[in-house]
């Protein structure tokens, strides 16, 4: 499976950072920050999307042309109903752009909590899918938070699989497993 460095590529080298409220996470992620505010992820109250919007729009805008499709990762059904929104894609709306659902989620999967840095790799392998063709276009990922880089790395070969050009990843936080990061 290839990682989201190599789809990547050359195009991969650097990171930028917005004072730590956003990361673009390009061939590999830059540690740091803390987990995304829970009243962000699940307890209901948007408030903080609102700023959390506008840090991944500085981070965005350099990346994105009319051409280039965002692309946040699908939240599972089970987290949709309990929230009754994705995460990814309020922050995209929050960022002023519009979230393309490419990325379908296949068959259902263990929650990735308190999986170490493998059993995340193994627990995503194949779990993603496009659901439409590519064709070259350009592609951005966007997730609100990033633990070891698993989901990304499915995301861009789900995507790349279907044509599309992997140019950047970004998410909003990073969060370490138990031990630290992977």
């Amino acid at each position: 499976m290839p990682r989201l460095s190599e789809c990547l590529g050359a195009a991969g080298a650097g990171v930028g950072d917005t004072g730590g409220a956003a990361r673009l996470v390009r061939p590999r992620v830059r540690r740091g920050g803390g987990a995304l505010h829970p009243a962000a992820q699940g307890g209901g109250d948007t408030l903080i999307a609102r700023p959390l919007g506008a840090a991944l729009a500085s981070v965005l805008s350099p990346l994105v042309t009319s051409a280039t499709w965002i692309v946040p990762v699908p939240t599972s059904r089970a987290a949709f109903r309990r929230r009754g929104y994705r995460v990814p894609d309020l922050l995209v709306r929050r960022a002023h752009a519009d979230p393309q659902a490419v990325l379908a989620v296949e068959g259902a999967r263990p929650d990735q909590r308190g999986l170490g840095a493998r059993a995340r790799q193994t627990n995503v392998r194949g779990a993603m899918r496009a659901r439409h063709r590519g064709e070259g276009a350009e592609a951005v990922i966007v997730d609100d938070v990033i633990t070891t880089g698993a989901t990304f790395d499915e995301a861009a070969r789900a995507l790349t699989v279907a044509g599309f050009r992997v140019v950047a990843a970004v998410a909003l936080a990073a969060t370490p497993l138990r031990g630290g990061f992977a």
